[in-house]
């Protein structure tokens, strides 16, 4: 941030130095636009791209008929209240604050004889329609979701809390990019201690911008940069940052970014959808159950299978059918190892692969990796179908990052069997355990509620209970009102 520069008495000076600061000779978008009215000298400053033409220009019309004895006693007062009819007016005296609003998108009016500089916030962004997000998709339910623009953000936000107590705190972080930032609670709910110490950990952010918006804020807030598991919980659903600002927790948005993190997060934040709350309670318990056990299935059914077909003795009789029936060509191991390699190389394909290339895509990965790789013996059938299970439940976790630190696990789990065996899925998954169990998130257990226990917490985890009888308002978030 740099030093403030108050306005000088010189009316040239000032035109002179917001033109150096602003580059207007060297970059078209740029534009200072030099006027005359009521026997002032004025210019507006403003980037072509981000102000709407209609509006200035209905401006100008209001300017153009003014005298110099309309502008008496007070031309401040005056152009404020009576010769800009706009919403939308501020004011400022520093001349670098000056510059980075121009940058921000408002337009600057330098008036001579003024000591002060009038901020137009007539400004537009570029910015595609609310649609339904691709990963939180439901059967039922909203088909709007957040956009890159912060202010229409806040307004989704704000048709579905009509809360007088809502909250949107504003801030910028990026010494270059001065990026706008937008904390959002309900002060009605959340814990005062909690909110103050998510806005200290963003002042103090200390970068040059934010050229990855959320992503590149979430390495200053979680802390922990080498642990895959998220601290964070994203959605781009406007409801379901609603029903997280009523139970008590902080959202943070920023300008640039559709999505917008949920604070604090446990870990089975990252395992609810929408759409069990789209159904009948007993409908969506038992979604959540069927998402659960995928999730879980994809951990640990790969180590498993690997465990058993290589320690037949540790099977029942009934049971003797587990593992492959054919040895293939390589190990058993090698065949996993490779068709994770194989899966991950396929995301990255689909996500650089246009979208009319699609299908094709899908059936070289069929038939290249399913039917070829099984007839020539570089993979069992054995291995396509668990891999299959594991891969689906992976697709099944709502959030998207803890589905890719699940994975990494699944990973660790198969080396470490197949190095000491049934020691080393013991021990992999004991390590694993522990590393969620001393993981805390803005200074709250990770693994809340199960540990440490609280039964009722717990039971609104495994159960989608119905909402009349369920306490919304987790007590790890200390709300102020926690009975509703």
């Amino acid at each position: 941030m740099k030093e403030k520069q108050k306005l000088y008495s010189d009316y040239q000076k000032n035109i002179d130095y917001l033109h150096e600061q602003l580059g207007v000779d060297k970059s078209f978008d740029v534009i200072q636009l030099d006027l005359h009215y009521a026997g002032r000298k004025m210019s507006l400053f403003m980037i072509d791209g981000f102000v709407k033409d209609d509006i200035l220009h209905y401006l100008m019309e209001f300017l153009a008929y003014l005298e110099p004895e309309h502008l008496e006693p007070d031309p401040l007062e005056q152009l404020l209240k009576r010769s800009i009819p706009y919403v939308e007016l501020d004011q400022t005296d520093d001349l670098n604050d000056t510059v980075d609003k121009v940058l921000a998108g408002p337009t600057a009016l330098v008036v001579e004889g003024l000591d002060t500089v009038i901020l137009i916030d007539a400004r537009t962004y570029p910015v595609r329609g609310p649609e339904e997000p691709d990963l939180e998709r439901v059967t039922r339910g909203s088909r709007d979701g957040f956009v890159e623009t912060i202010v229409f953000n806040t307004a989704l936000t704000r048709r579905r809390v009509r809360d007088r107590t809502l909250r949107m705190e504003y801030m910028q972080i990026g010494r270059r990019s001065q990026t706008d930032i937008c904390v959002c609670y309900i002060e009605d709910i959340a814990d005062d201690k909690r909110v103050e110490h998510v806005k200290s950990i963003l002042e103090k952010i200390d970068t040059d911008a934010l050229p990855m918006a959320e992503k590149t804020v979430e390495e200053f807030l979680s802390g922990e940069h080498w642990n895959p598991y998220p601290k964070i919980r994203y959605t781009e659903r406007p409801d379901t940052a609603a029903a997280h600002l009523y139970e008590g927790h902080v959202l943070i948005m920023i300008d640039g970014s559709p999505s917008v993190m949920i604070t604090p997060a446990t870990y089975w934040h990252h395992l609810q959808h929408a759409e069990e709350y789209r159904q009948k309670p007993m409908v969506g318990a038992y979604l959540r159950f069927v998402r659960f056990f995928a999730i879980f299935a994809s951990i640990f059914i790969l180590p498993l299978y690997y465990l058993f077909s290589v320690n037949q003795e540790l099977l029942p009789e009934a049971w003797s059918f587990i593992g492959p029936a054919e040895a293939a060509a390589i190990p058993l191991i090698a065949q996993f190892l490779l068709a994770e390699i194989g899966i991950d190389m396929l995301k990255m394909a689909a996500i650089h692969t246009p979208s009319s290339l699609a299908t094709a895509l899908g059936l070289v990965a069929a038939i290249l990796i399913g039917q070829v790789a099984v007839e020539v013996g570089l993979f069992s059938n054995e291995v396509v179908l668990y891999l299959s299970i594991a891969a689906i439940g992976t697709f099944t976790t709502p959030s998207y990052e803890l589905s890719l630190a699940n994975r990494l696990v699944r990973i660790f789990l198969l080396i470490v069997t197949a190095i000491f065996g049934l020691g080393g899925y013991v021990i992999g998954i004991t390590l694993w355990m522990l590393n969620l169990v001393r993981m805390k998130t803005f200074h709250t257990p990770y693994f809340w509620p199960l540990l440490p226990f609280n039964a009722k917490a717990m039971r609104d985890v495994l159960v989608r209970s119905p909402m009349p009888l369920k306490n919304r308002r987790p007590a790890f978030l200390h709300p102020k009102d926690p009975d509703r």
